[in-house]
């Protein structure tokens, strides 16, 4: 890597992030000495500032340690997490989906400031561009004081279509304005999509682990779920999508390609390819979930389903809601050749969506102020993911496994066989954090020692202790001590 090339601020980080690489890789293990800051900064031509301060860092991760004298470590407690394996049973059936309860619980930690936020998937406070969207919105209501009190057209403000459509570019999907409709978050345009495909008792297509929340759409819509495995480093697997419908009678699938919540896995864009074409020819329409696409860490942006649809058959939902301001509620549908229908059922569910929010949504888009926002904050979600992880592997009993996404921002975390997560989802709660037990992302009996970890947040202090404090509540329940 050539390093001279960074701005300095940059040159630390980039040394702590390659050094991480090899300790979670295994090329550098517990125990091991790392070169002097002397060392270091003759092999990469960095003044011995710069190496002290990546030292630094990663000793406040809690990979490595300094020994008076001696120099710095990697810390004996430290041990690389290895990740979930896939444990869906292979024999397949439909199921009607009876979590509501549970998940309505689960719900119960969004908007509650009183909980470590570890069981919401949102950035940070300090992660959202909030002070420029409200100086945008004074602008917006103050030059349009009566547009801004009326109703918006059913589809959603021109402008921010239009917004929408040329960034529709980046992930391949060529959209246009004509074709999109604004929707209340993602939820609505999912709600949409499967109010428009389907009818009570269809059976419909799923991953799993899956979003609870779309279970909890399909159990409200009286449908039943067939659940496909998601597999955390590969995603889907065309062959078992054409196995599934060809056996089954499916009215519609709801795949999450890009970064799946919560196992984090995404789909290769081959894959995607291949799904598409196995469900156009046999006519079933796929509801695609991207609001996790804009948040990768590698170089390029993931393609959408979308991006290969060639007949109208793959329904895009996404929103800002994990980007940019999750109480803005703007999300958006591209429904393909399902547009009528699903007009028609957004003019009966809600006629349209506030007319404020989505003007000020448009300009700052406009502004092309997005963009380097999402560059921050795909940084900031790339390093609170690795210090989750580190203290992921520090602090809590061992056979823990834990995922490791290229972006989005939750972990999907195997916890030995003897805990219970729905337990540790209350036993966590008492004590002021929140997480989501893992049986609430299936219909099945499935994940019974799994919870989704939100890494939305810093690594603060108060964070670094509640999940210190998690991980003792889930080895005095499975009987094991932590690494730590």
């Amino acid at each position: 890597m050539n390093y001279d090339s960074l701005p300095n601020q940059y040159r630390y980080k980039k040394v702590e992030q390659e050094i991480s690489r090899h300790i979670e890789a295994g090329d550098l293990v517990p125990g091991d000495r790392l070169p002097s800051l002397r060392q270091m900064s003759r092999s990469l031509q960095l003044s011995i500032s710069t190496v002290n301060h990546a030292y630094e860092e990663l000793e406040k991760r809690g990979l490595i340690e300094s020994r008076p004298r001696s120099g710095y470590y990697v810390r004996s407690e430290f041990r690389p997490i290895p990740t979930p394996e896939i444990n869906i049973p292979r024999h397949i059936e439909p199921r009607t989906v009876t979590k509501n309860k549970l998940i309505q619980t689960a719900l119960e930690t969004v908007g509650n400031k009183d909980l470590l936020p570890l069981g919401v998937v949102c950035p940070s406070k300090e992660l959202l561009p909030a002070r420029q969207l409200a100086k945008i919105m004074n602008s917006v209501i103050r030059e349009n004081p009566y547009e801004t009190a009326g109703y918006e057209m059913i589809p959603g403000n021109l402008d921010l279509r239009r917004q929408i459509a040329f960034r529709s570019v980046d992930c391949g999907s060529n959209l246009t304005a004509d074709k999109l409709l604004i929707t209340t978050g993602a939820m609505e345009a999912l709600y949409i999509s499967l109010r428009t495909l389907t009818r009570p008792g269809d059976l419909v297509l799923i991953q799993s682990p899956s979003y609870y929340c779309f279970l909890q759409l399909v159990e409200n819509l009286g449908l039943r779920a067939i659940e496909i495995p998601s597999c955390p480093e590969r995603g889907i697997n065309p062959d078992r999508v054409d196995e599934i419908t060809r056996t089954f009678d499916i009215r519609a699938c709801i795949f999450s390609p890009n970064f799946n919540n919560p196992d984090g896995s995404l789909t290769s864009d081959a894959r995607k390819k291949e799904i598409v074409e196995i469900l156009a020819a046999r006519k079933i329409p796929l509801v695609e979930d991207d609001v996790y696409g804009e948040i990768y860490f590698g170089d390029t942006r993931p393609r959408t389903l979308k991006s290969f649809d060639r007949d109208g058959g793959v329904l895009l939902c996404s929103s800002f809601s994990k980007t940019i301001a999750p109480g803005y509620r703007i999300g958006w549908l591209a429904p393909g050749r399902y547009l009528d229908k699903a007009l028609e059922i957004k003019a009966t569910t809600n006629v349209s969506c506030v007319a404020p929010t989505q003007m000020a949504i448009a300009r700052y888009l406009r502004e092309t102020l997005y963009d380097r926002h999402l560059k921050k904050l795909r940084t900031a979600m790339k390093e609170q993911m690795a210090d989750m992880r580190t203290e992921i592997g520090l602090s809590f009993p061992e056979g823990t496994r834990v995922t490791n996404p290229t972006g989005g921002s939750v972990l999907w975390v195997e916890l030995p066989e003897k805990v219970d997560g729905v337990d540790l989802f209350f036993r966590a709660r008492e004590e002021g954090i929140g997480i989501v037990p893992g049986v609430v992302f299936s219909s099945q009996d499935l994940f019974s020692n799994y919870i989704r970890l939100s890494s939305g947040s810093p690594m603060t202090d108060e964070l670094r202790s509640g999940l210190r404090r998690l991980g003792e509540l889930a080895a005095l329940q499975g009987g094991s001590a932590t690494h730590s």
